[in-house]
């Protein structure tokens, strides 16, 4: 297995004769208990108080170094942890063999702090100098969605979650994931949230209630489709998934320029059948969600939606949220015919009025944007509707 340096921060961590990594509690009060030790401290304490090693525990060191856990129950490396119950995990590591040791993490290895949970998301290994602490840097994942995300200490774990394995693997070859994508995936395979625990768009329908605490690991649409891509790629079907069931990440993730050649893919929409699927989604599509089309015809397909969404803007027996969607839209098209369409809107609705407010807003904003666009000589990246309302 090819070897990798743990997050290539390996860093000697002795200042002053001393460790220095974590600052001390602070001044205690009359009544309140004495100070907890630094982790510092605690690990120059945990090393003075461990057993000296016999010739029989040297003897037994692998001369091809061994994994952590075997290495800390052995005595042959004393370790603190310390994590944030998400992405990051930080050990210091002091060898006790009198010689150099290669000490290994296994992606999957667990860590625990009362209910929290973290898993190591990539397997790497340090090379520890004889009685030299050294700092080195996990990358974790959240195994529970209602982990603390707060700095605490962390313990080793003699558990495992078989089901992660897969996935582990697949991402040691695949650094492009980002944190957010591989963190999404696990809480799939292990908690399988809902869309709605774990997204960071607003649910369409409105906020159901659910029984998941997620709100520290929320994800853009973008990450969460990479990481349906990533279980479907290792085998996981879409049934088992209960965030694919929710229809609103695929017109998210389509109307999301980053995301939308993924998306496209992972859905089956090629570039000949993309605009049936914008018009079907539009005419057909669920009732909480038909009016995001609108963004999508806008920002892919913009000289129709030049021609199209003034008629929906002044369409009367059209419900007052697919009126402001194609104001809001019009300026997704970031083209410089949209602002004087939107300022005329903007008059004949009346400014005062609920569409006149939004056309007013809308080429307020879009004037903004071809203003920077021309300074710039550049693009502009497309925005959400969301934004264009809080201009």
């Amino acid at each position: 297995m090819k070897s990798l340096v743990i997050c290539a921060l390996l860093t000697p961590v002795l200042t002053g004769g001393g460790l220095a990594l974590w600052p001390k509690a602070g001044h205690r009060g009359e009544s309140q208990p004495p100070p907890a030790l630094s982790q510092a401290d605690a690990l120059a304490l945990a090393v003075a108080k461990a057993r000296p090693l016999t010739a029989r525990d040297l003897a037994d060191v692998p001369k091809d170094g061994a994994d952590l856990h075997t290495a800390v129950s052995r005595g042959w490396v004393i370790a603190e942890f310390r994590g944030n119950g998400r992405e990051k995990l930080k050990a210091i590591l002091t060898n006790r063999t009198g010689s150099s040791l290669v000490v290994r993490v296994a992606a999957g290895q667990m860590f625990e702090a009362g209910s929290n949970v973290v898993v190591v998301a990539h397997s790497g290994e340090v090379d520890l100098r004889r009685d030299r602490p050294m700092e080195v840097t996990l990358q974790t994942v959240s195994a529970r969605s209602a982990n603390q995300v707060t700095e605490m200490p962390y313990q080793l774990s003699y558990g495992s979650l078989p089901r992660l394995t897969a996935l582990f693997t697949y991402a040691q070859d695949h650094t492009e994931l980002s944190q957010a994508t591989l963190q999404t995936a696990v809480l799939a395979l292990v908690e399988n949230l809902p869309l709605s625990a774990v997204a960071k768009f607003s649910a369409a329908g409105g906020d159901l209630p659910t029984r998941f605490d997620a709100a520290a690991f929320r994800a853009e649409a973008g990450d969460i489709l990479q990481a349906l891509i990533a279980l479907r790629t290792i085998g996981v079907r879409d049934s088992e998934l209960a965030m694919t069931i929710d229809q609103q990440l695929k017109i998210e993730s389509m109307i999301d320029p980053g995301s939308r050649a993924a998306a496209m893919s992972y859905y089956g929409i090629s570039p000949a059948t993309e605009w049936d699927y914008w018009k079907n989604e539009l005419l057909n599509g669920d009732p909480t969600t038909r009016h995001y089309a609108l963004y999508g015809i806008a920002r892919y397909y913009p000289q129709v939606a030049l021609e199209m969404l003034p008629k929906w803007a002044r369409e009367t027996k059209t419900q007052t949220v697919f009126r402001i969607s194609a104001i809001q839209a019009l300026a997704d098209t970031q083209r410089p015919e949209a602002l004087p369409i939107l300022r005329g809107l903007s008059d004949e609705f009346g400014r005062t009025t609920e569409l006149g407010k939004a056309a007013d807003t809308a080429a307020k904003f879009l004037n903004s944007h071809l203003s920077k666009l021309a300074a710039s000589h550049g693009t502009i990246a497309f925005r959400s509707s969301a934004e264009v309302a809080k201009y």
